[in-house]
């Protein structure tokens, strides 16, 4: 038995079809007198904060967002990561690690500003508690183990290090 496939008789197979029958060509299609912009190159928008730019990229875009600007220890580490190519962990794992840092720096600042977060509601433990409860109090027993263990490890580090009286 032959189940070799004849793709001529397959019926929408092959990208040399004519363009008229794909569903897609609208979208290729250009328009006789051009795109319809009133420009050659974008104008460039204004750098008010530090943006950080790939290294594969030899000019700064003409659009970059600019709603948070690196600053802090995250920002240290973004500007850091900044400095290799976008095909390497040396770019991305920082990247990585400075999305962390910025998440306890935003808790630290809430705190320095008299606001407590409230953890329990912006990690949506919730609806995990509510849809899967395995998981919830797995999270909620390591978070406690771990603000458990500051104190205790603050405690064994003073001792440790205390000076004997003679």
């Amino acid at each position: 038995m032959n189940h070799e496939i004849r793709t001529s008789e397959v019926k929408g197979w092959g990208a040399d079809k004519n363009p008229l029958d794909r569903p897609a060509y609208p979208m290729w299609h250009q328009p006789e007198e051009g795109t319809g912009a009133h420009w050659i190159e974008p104008e460039k928008q204004e750098m008010k904060f530090t943006v950080l730019k790939s290294i594969e990229r030899p000019a700064m875009t003409s659009a970059f967002g600019t709603s948070v600007p690196p600053s802090g220890l995250s920002g240290a580490i973004r500007k850091f990561a900044f400095k290799y190519s976008e095909s390497s962990f040396g770019h991305w794992i920082p990247l990585l690690i400075a999305d962390r840092v910025d998440m306890v720096e935003g808790v630290l600042d809430d705190l320095k500003h008299g606001h407590i977060p409230n953890v329990f509601k912006e990690m949506g433990l919730k609806s995990e508690f509510k849809y899967n409860r395995k998981s919830a109090i797995k999270k909620t027993m390591v978070g406690a183990l771990m603000l458990g263990a500051v104190p205790l490890l603050y405690t064994y580090l003073r001792r440790k290090h205390a000076r004997p009286i003679n």
